[in-house]
């Protein structure tokens, strides 16, 4: 983790996150915590990641997310180069929908 994200803060967020257990809890969480932009945002991102890893292109991304190419090649960077948070989440998704 960048050790100037590695703060007291934020390290209270995400045990907080790690209390969450449910769906609604996540939802009612997240609704308090985050603007209705910031929330897209990162559902969309999520989403972008998604597609990328399923070898979409930029243009069929865009079209679908409406995301930004900006923001496809910064997510783009996260799953090459990243600490694949973004693969992990994606895996355990997967793996829960199958069973």
């Amino acid at each position: 983790m960048n050790p100037k994200l590695k703060t007291a803060g934020v390290e209270f967020l995400y045990d907080a996150v790690l209390q969450l257990k449910t769906k609604e809890d996540c939802e009612n969480f997240f609704e308090d915590l985050c603007t209705v932009p910031e929330l897209k945002a990162m559902s969309q991102r999520l989403v972008v990641a998604k597609m990328l890893r399923e070898k979409k292109v930029y243009s069929e991304i865009v079209a679908t997310t409406g995301a930004s190419t900006a923001t496809i090649s910064r997510v783009n960077r996260a799953l090459i180069y990243g600490c694949d948070g973004y693969e992990l989440a994606l895996k355990r998704i997967e793996e829960n929908t199958k069973e």
